[in-house]
């Protein structure tokens, strides 16, 4: 579905260069909910506009069902962001017009594509439904609690029927019990529909939520989180209770991003020493230099 190979983007700020993407590499399988997450500045935002056709990268591939955005015309990228691609973001502003009902704003999506209205009625029908609002059908914004407003975002993000959703920090402003409820929205449209989600945020609690969870660090794909599996028995009633292993990243240079916590626990800095044991690969400090290493080869022969 989504295929981000070497993607780099390069933002210019006055007479600065700002690197927000480095080579970052990410596979999003059809039909997969992954989250993305990482500390400010990591460059989860500018992945997230990048492959909803709302930036283009500086370098790289930006693959969606095969096409490379990067090929895309102007008129092209305006088709896929419309038809294509839904988004839902973190401030209400963006997603809802704040004069129009919840219908309405529904509706506008397809008002813009010109469907007809016997059309547009049935499926703003089905879409306040599907997030569970079809009694606040006629309710403005502003009669809308934080999280209703949410899921009005959510239904007008699929108004035209797009199989990639892309939501930038959709539960930041709202509490844990609401965020609860968009989730499992999320979930629920995901699995129904067959639809991709990817999910911006910094809510550590979307891991029982998601297929997976991505980190970004600095620009790349760092590490990755998933749920272990269990048999249906052991399945847990609260979601607090998931089990997951957290995998590392390879690109296709090989290169590997160890976390920044493991390499400060053994003193690795910028070199490290790599054995081949039974096991595995083992990684070793190693100290630079010719002292270091006349040092490092004592240590070894004894």
């Amino acid at each position: 579905m989504v295929v981000c190979d070497g993607l780099v983007k390069i933002y210019r700020v006055a007479d600065r260069e700002v690197v927000a993407l480095q080579g970052l590499e990410l596979t999003v399988d059809p039909g997969e909910m992954l989250a993305i997450v990482g500390p400010s500045g990591a460059g989860k935002s500018t992945l997230l506009n990048v492959i909803g056709g709302l930036d283009r990268p500086s370098a790289g591939r930006v693959l969606v069902d095969g096409a490379n955005l990067a090929d895309f015309s102007d008129g092209a990228l305006d088709h896929y962001r419309r038809e294509r691609t839904g988004f839902v973001w973190q401030l209400p502003g963006r997603n809802l017009v704040s004069y129009l009902t919840a219908r309405e704003n529904v509706a506008l999506p397809m008002v813009v594509a010109r469907l007809p209205a016997r059309v547009r009625r049935q499926r703003v029908a089905e879409l306040l439904e599907a997030v569970g609002l079809s009694d606040r059908a006629d309710h403005v914004p502003a009669r809308l609690s934080g999280g209703e407003q949410q899921r009005v975002a959510i239904a007008i993000a699929l108004a035209n029927r797009p199989r990639l959703l892309l939501a930038d920090e959709p539960t930041g402003e709202l509490d844990s019990a609401t965020a609860r409820v968009i989730y499992e929205t999320f979930r629920r449209l995901n699995e129904a529909l067959g639809l991709t989600i990817l999910i911006v945020t910094h809510d550590p609690g979307i891991i029982g939520w998601v297929d997976r969870v991505v980190a970004i660090r600095d620009g790349k794909t760092s590490t990755e989180t998933r749920q272990i599996p269990k048999p249906k028995s052991q399945i847990p009633d609260q979601i607090e209770e998931v089990q997951t292993e957290e995998l590392v990243v390879l690109d296709s240079a090989g290169r590997l991003q160890v976390p920044r916590e493991y390499l400060e626990e053994y003193d690795i800095g910028d070199r490290a020493r790599l054995e081949r044991t039974p096991e595995g690969i083992l990684i070793r400090p190693a100290q630079v230099g010719r002292q270091g290493d006349r040092e490092t080869r004592r240590g070894e022969r004894r």
